[in-house]
């Protein structure tokens, strides 16, 4: 069933959109005449021309929208001096009141336009349906009149222009929750590393859960890659690194790392490298972003460790990576724990924990429950440690220094970081990120 419709009268003429009334009566008598119980959010987008008074063309719409009682408090009108303003302003609507099926209702000739700008600004979780701008008289469950024209296929440079659109509009919006915050480690010396672990201010993401520094985008989530890319290019700008020699780990909770420079795996939780200018970034929202420095060898990594990382050793196999691919003395080796969910929060189904109660028993809280409490930082460093880093080379701010405020928990603090196992599926990401200095 349609939640919301889309009329699309951006590219009408000036002296159209001047005088829109009857054809927009014509399509919402449609809309409310065939929409079932209840009626579908609509959004009327038009262009904001240049020196036009806002308010001056509401009013011109008024006539129009008042005849429609089941439609009126369901009915905005957009006007925005671009595309990507006006959908990005539609968007922020559906997202508000979780709309996923959207039925858009356009000129032919602009549905390839729509179908770009759709395609960058959101993700597989929406459903378009696209139809003609011309009313049928027969109007079963919102069908317009078929196309009587072939839409327009766009050109290489069409798709640019429109991606630069967006970028530039993206770019001009305002932080939200506050100034961007980057937590460092004394650990690792920022004479040789650039490094930090990012908390969840100073982006444009808005849905709640994910809002604002998001800085990871998937198919199941409503932040597309545009909004990460641009919380990722103020992050850069803050931090000093160039987003465009920035490379985060394909997670596939599992040990395999990768090697910049040589071949890239399908998939890989660590990541390492001994070229300068390059940084490399895990991510974590509960897992365990694991930042890896060697000032001797002057090499760095970057592992992602959720509960099935750790078991399977991501972070040595990110050492091992460094010893062998770099030269490393695992002895010179320093690793710090970012932000990620303590054993006051986490916890797992008793199969699961018996794995940790190996590596450890004070691993384990409450272990002859269904689901004991987890300590997977613990399991970590005694992974860790096994393998040769030494103690003193591992920061964990719940064990060691409580001041250093880079190990916090990520579920027990919402206004500081995301956590998929505090806010459900649709979680935002931070991540633990390290580059070697020119």
């Amino acid at each position: 069933m349609v939640e919301a419709v889309l009329i699309d009268l951006f590219s009408l003429p000036a002296n159209l959109q001047n005088n829109i009334q009857g054809l927009l009566c014509n399509m919402l008598e449609t809309i409310e005449k065939c929409s079932s119980v209840p009626a579908p959010f609509v959004y009327v987008v038009c262009c904001q021309r240049q020196g036009s008074e806002r308010n001056g063309e509401q009013e011109s719409l008024l006539p129009a929208l008042r005849d429609f009682q089941c439609l009126k408090k369901r009915l905005e009108v957009i006007r925005a001096v671009t595309t990507a303003a006006a959908l990005y302003t539609v968007k922020q609507r559906l997202d508000e009141k979780d709309l996923s099926i959207i039925k858009v209702i356009l000129p032919t000739l602009r549905k390839g336009l729509m179908k770009a700008y759709i395609d960058h600004l959101f993700t597989a979780v929406y459903q378009f349906e696209f139809e003609d701008l011309q009313v049928a008289s027969d109007c079963e469950n919102l069908q317009i009149a078929e196309p009587q024209s072939e839409e327009q296929t766009l050109s290489t440079e069409d798709v640019a222009l429109i991606r630069s659109e967006i970028q530039t509009y993206l770019a001009s919006l305002p932080s939200l929750k506050g100034e961007l915050t980057i937590l460092r480690s004394s650990l690792i010396p920022d004479d040789i590393f650039l490094h930090g672990f990012t908390t969840r201010t100073g982006g444009i993401s808005y849905i709640p859960t994910l809002s604002s520094c998001n800085l990871f985008s998937s198919s199941k989530r409503r932040d597309p890659q545009v909004v990460v890319k641009e919380n990722l290019r103020r992050l850069a700008n803050a931090a000093g690194f160039n987003p465009e020699t920035f490379h985060r780990v394909k997670i596939d909770h599992a040990n395999a790392v990768c090697i910049m420079g040589k071949t890239e795996p399908d998939s890989y939780d660590g990541i390492v490298t001994n070229q300068k200018g390059v940084t490399i970034a895990a991510p974590g929202a509960d897992c365990i972003p694991v930042l890896f420095a060697d000032p001797v060898r002057k090499a760095c990594g970057a592992a992602h460790s959720g509960w099935k990382g750790t078991l399977l050793g991501v972070s040595m196999a990110t050492v091992n990576a460094m010893v062998s691919e770099f030269g490393c003395n695992v002895k010179d080796i320093l690793v710090v724990l970012g932000p990620s969910v303590g054993p006051c929060c986490y916890k797992l189904p008793h199969e699961s924990a018996k794995k940790f109660h190996r590596i450890d028993p004070k691993c384990v809280r409450l272990f002859d429950s269904a689901s004991p409490y987890i300590d997977i930082r613990r399991a970590t460093r005694i992974l860790l440690e096994s393998g040769g880093i030494l103690p003193e080379n591992i920061q964990d701010d719940s064990v060691t220094d409580q001041n250093q405020n880079i190990t916090f928990c990520t579920a027990c603090h919402p206004d500081k970081f995301y956590s998929h196992f505090r806010d459900g599926t649709n979680f935002g990401t931070q991540i633990g990120f390290i580059s070697i200095k020119d």
